[in-house]
Order: structure tokens, then C-alpha cells, then sequence
């Protein structure tokens, strides 16, 4: 069933097909070669067909802050059953009852210094932080808490509501 002529055959065909692809790969890197060769090297200027001039504002990153009231604005006018319903989000780490959990408890935090809870082991970044859980403190590390605490060890991402802040804020001092 197998003599040479079908062995021979069927290994011709077979390095044909790879001769047959390795000529076709060749030509088609030539014909549409992706690259930096002849044409700008990378990290070179590209000349572009066309540019849109766009009018640059100075005032452009000052237009989100303006566009709200003011934070202590926003606490004074806080409700703190609301701020309950935020603190479901923080509850899976924080306790009201004076026991640490993941994270540290939050019973006085409002006016108490950074990071002081008795036997909690924050975290370097924390511990260098400093100052006292002033609701403006409270409200700038709600909004991000790893972009104001370098290295926290919250992962919590933050609230982006200010409304939300500011109720969480007025319900943690109420406790």
C-alpha cells in the first residue's frame, strides 16, 4: 500500500505547501510590510495629512471645581440617615463599636488624630500622614483614599459624591 512512489509523492506535496507559503509570506511582507524601515523610525515625527487647531483654556480644570457648592456647604446641609446607608459600603471593614476589624473602628473619628486606634497596625504611608481626621480631612481621603494616602492599606476606591461624603461624614459624627 505504501511503496516509495506514494511516500515520495506525498513528501512533495507536503514541501511544496511549506515552499508555496514561505514564498507567499515573502512577497506579502513586501507588498504590505508594517515597519519603521524607510519610512520614520520610531519615536520620529510623522508629517500628519491635516491638524485641527483647538483653543487651549487656562481655566479649563477650573470650571469642574466651580461648578459645585462648596463642601462645607454640602455638610451643612447633611443628613446623617443617609450617611447610615453610605457606611453599608464601609461596614464590611469598619466597626462602630469600638472593636477592630480589617480596618481600624471609626468611633470618634471625626476630630481624632491619624492613625491612633490602639492596636491596629496601619500602615507605614498612614502612620507618616499625620494630622486629625478634620471633616475636610475626611472628605479629601473619601474621594481617594490611595491618591491622598500613598501606600494605604484601604483599598477601598473612595465616594464620588460629595453629597455622599458629606452624609457619611455627618453620620460618623453623630456615633
Amino acid at each position: 500500500m505504501f511503496d516509495t512512489m506514494t511516500v515520495t509523492k506525498a513528501a512533495g506535496a507536503f514541501i511544496g505547501a511549506l515552499l508555496f507559503l514561505l514564498l507567499m509570506n515573502w512577497a506579502a511582507s513586501g507588498i504590505f510590510h508594517v515597519g519603521s524601515s524607510g519610512h520614520g523610525g520610531e519615536g520620529e515625527e510623522h508629517a500628519q495629512a491635516y491638524t485641527i487647531p483647538v483653543a487651549e483654556s487656562a481655566s479649563a480644570g477650573d470650571e469642574g471645581k466651580d461648578a459645585g457648592p462648596d463642601f462645607a456647604t454640602v455638610l451643612a446641609s447633611a443628613d446623617a440617615a443617609a450617611g447610615e446607608k453610605v457606611f453599608s459600603k464601609c461596614k464590611a471593614c469598619h466597626k462602630l463599636d469600638g472593636a477592630n476589624s480589617t480596618g481600624p473602628h471609626l468611633d470618634g473619628v471625626v476630630g481624632r488624630p491619624v492613625a491612633t486606634v490602639e492596636g491596629f497596625g496601619y500602615s507605614d504611608g498612614m502612620k507618616a500622614h499625620g494630622g486629625d481626621w478634620t471633616p475636610e480631612a475626611l472628605q479629601e481621603f473619601l474621594t481617594n483614599p490611595k491618591s491622598v494616602v500613598k501606600g494605604t492599606k484601604m483599598t477601598f476606591a473612595g465616594l464620588p459624591k460629595v453629597e455622599d461624603r458629606a452624609n457619611l461624614i455627618a453620620y460618623l459624627q453623630s456615633q
